[in-house]
């Protein structure tokens, strides 16, 4: 902890300078969205805009994060003042001179290679203070690949690198710092982000949270039936699984614990369905935009492909959290508890912005930063007129919604632009081949095999890392592996991610499980454990849609009509064998009886020559069981 004795800028100047660099960042990026550079008549280089906002963003982390993480500091120190200030003149002078010094790379001139050296250590601690050290060692391990690449045996081998022209591709290079993934932060990430905190300002968390509560309230295990729900709302917005535990666990856990749940329990749920709205359209923890533009599709075609295998994750989830309210006699929340209809139904001005966004991306065909931007200006023209929540937000905080939004996305930007550093290694040795040959090998040439061994990969090398950071290190190292034994380049891409994203509740590194027993007062481990059991779902269905790309919406209209019936039923059926509950306990004999029935129909008919028969069979037993089941107990006694 800071004493207070050193000598540095006071804490309230300090405060001032952080709010103008946060608020520049979003405006540069509003500025780019609506094309004011050519109403300006400026011809710029989009990564002129991208060194400028990482200018701004470096001094910024300094300014705000102190060296020691969770450090309380009373000013921020002369040395942090320095490193700052050396962020905006570096990275400034890059974006100024970036039309000459591009063409300069491979001759290694010291204007290019020297800033570029000063920017890759600056931009590693700025990374290291806002998001520890896992993501900054991966990056260190892929830069001395890079200068030391030649002495690595077999097929790992690859092209040793200069430092000084290392240091300025980096810096300048499209496939460096400045490349896709900075270009897809810089613009789209930024208009989302504000998106949510101007939802966050005007009450519109809240009311999701209150429509949450009034629609599932009413039913048995209503408090964990809203977290998945307000969980998945705020989540399929927000950029980390970790947040998205942080923000919505400290109501909802408390909650579910309160209505009788285990804590490990409560916990789980709540990670998993936090999780989860990385996974769920529109934004996908921002690697949605990213997946676009590696894939060279169209945004809204991504977002089709991943709405099913979302929309099956938390059906499953939600099945679960039903049938342990039933198992656990839990009932529904006290009608004294519930908000009020009228008083939701105030809010529903919020649909409107989200009908906005809807509309111009997949009827107008806007660029996302556009659309995004449009949406925020309608959700706060809305809330400054209707407000919620007897409350109604003022020009000032409106105004205020710029630089919250810039503090937000320091870490997106940072992560971004160190993404930047492992594809441009990747590029300029020839990792990227290599590892992709490797694995193939290893793989046996067998897509179960490759499956398997990716499935592990991802979720290893996830660990501890951000959703955006975990996308785009997988999707260059693992998916090309996929493509390559002949899988659908989205499905590729879709299964890294859901494979990425189990890192964050798959021990003993799950970051979002652990975030989630913290609040709970619960054992890690355990809550751990609970949450794989309430996720099995993601586990799973990547894998069938690598088989059966129907699950992702490709195919003829019949088969996938036929695969999301079936899949629904094999959600069912799986959920309540874990659970261990359908209408009533079920006897080992049952559960055994129901998770293979569901897991025959889980089975796309495509999947293979004769899958078809797997879905009959599955679909035929898991009805017949259900059946049973419901003669057997023809009231369970609790609403459902």
């Amino acid at each position: 902890m800071d004493n207070g004795k050193a000598s540095g800028l006071p804490e309230g100047a300090a405060r001032v300078l952080s709010d103008v660099l946060a608020a520049l960042i979003v405006l540069l990026a509003m500025g780019w969205a609506l094309s004011f550079q050519r109403t300006l008549g400026l011809s710029l280089y989009p990564q002129q805009l991208f060194a400028a906002m990482l200018a701004l963003t470096v001094a910024l982390a300094f300014l705000t994060l102190p060296g020691r993480r969770l450090a309380v500091r009373r000013c921020v120190p002369w040395y942090d003042v320095a490193l700052a200030v050396l962020g905006l003149v570096t990275l400034g002078y890059l974006a100024v001179r970036y039309p000459d010094l591009v063409l300069m790379i491979f001759a290694r001139p010291p204007e290019l290679w020297l800033p570029g050296a000063i920017t890759i250590v600056l931009v590693l601690e700025a990374l290291r203070r806002a998001t520890g050290w896992a993501l900054v060692v991966i990056i260190l391990a892929f830069l001395l690949y890079a200068l030391f690449g030649d002495v690595f045996p077999g097929r790992l081998q690859g092209r040793a690198q200069n430092w000084q022209m290392l240091s300025g591709y980096m810096a300048v290079d499209s496939n460096g710092i400045l490349g896709l993934p900075m270009s897809v932060a810089a613009t789209v990430v930024v208009a989302f982000i504000l998106f949510g905190v101007l939802l966050e300002i005007t009450g519109g968390t809240l009311f999701f949270t209150d429509a949450a509560m009034l629609g599932m309230g009413r039913f048995r295990g209503g408090s964990m039936k809203i977290a998945v729900l307000a969980s998945g709302l705020f989540g399929s917005i927000s950029g980390s699984a970790v947040a998205n535990v942080v923000g919505t666990g400290v109501v909802t856990i408390p909650m579910i614990k309160k209505d009788g749940y285990p804590a490990h329990k409560a916990a789980a749920i709540e990670a998993v369905a936090s999780t989860g709205g990385q996974l769920m359209p529109p934004v996908m923890g921002a690697s949605a935009f990213l997946m676009a533009e590696f894939l060279a599709l169209p945004y809204s075609q991504v977002v089709l492909a991943a709405l099913v295998p979302a929309v099956l994750y938390y059906v499953a989830l939600f099945i679960q959290a039903d049938l342990e309210a039933a198992r656990l006699g839990i009932r529904a929340i006290p009608a004294e508890d519930m908000p009020k209809a009228r008083q939701v139904a105030r809010g529903a001005h919020f649909a409107l912005a989200f009908g906005v966004l809807i509309y111009l991306l997949f009827w107008q065909r806007y660029q996302p930063e556009r659309a995004a931007l449009w949406a925020a200006l309608v959700l706060a023209g809305t809330s400054l007129v209707l407000g919620y929540g007897g409350t109604r937000p003022g020009l000032r905080a409106l105004f205020g919604a710029f630089s919250r939004t810039g503090r937000a996305v320091v870490d997106i930007l940072l992560i971004s632009a160190a993404s930047g550093f492992v594809i441009g290694v990747l590029n300029i040795t020839g990792l990227s081949f290599n590892l992709t040959y490797l694995l193939v090998q290893v793989g046996g040439g067998s897509l179960i095999g490759l499956l398997l061994l990716s499935a592990l990969v991802c979720i290893v090398l996830g660990m501890g890392l951000p959703t955006l950071g975990v996308y785009v290190l997988l999707a260059a190292l693992v998916a090309p592996a996929l493509i390559q034994l002949g899988v659908e380049p989205i499905a590729a891409h879709l299964y890294v991610l859901y494979f990425g994203m189990m890192s964050m509740i798959t021990p003993p590194i799950a970051l979002a499980a652990f975030a989630a027993a913290t609040i709970a007062r619960a054992p890690a481990m355990a809550t751990g454990l609970a949450a794989m059991r309430f996720g099995w779902a993601a586990y799973v269905i990547p894998v069938l849609f690598v088989f059966s790309p129907t699950l992702i919406l490709k195919g003829a209209p019949f088969d996938i009509a036929l695969a999301l019936v079936t899949a629904t039923m094999g959600v069912w059926l799986v959920s309540a064998a874990l659970a261990g509950f359908f209408r009533g306990p079920l006897s080992p004999g049952l559960r055994a009886g129901f998770a293979l029935a569901g897991l025959l129909a889980l089975v796309p008919a495509e999947a293979f020559a004769g899958g078809i028969w797997s879905d009959l069979v599955g679909t035929a037993l898991g009805a017949g069981l259900m059946l049973r089941e419901t003669l057997r107990v023809p009231d369970p006694g609790a609403q459902t």
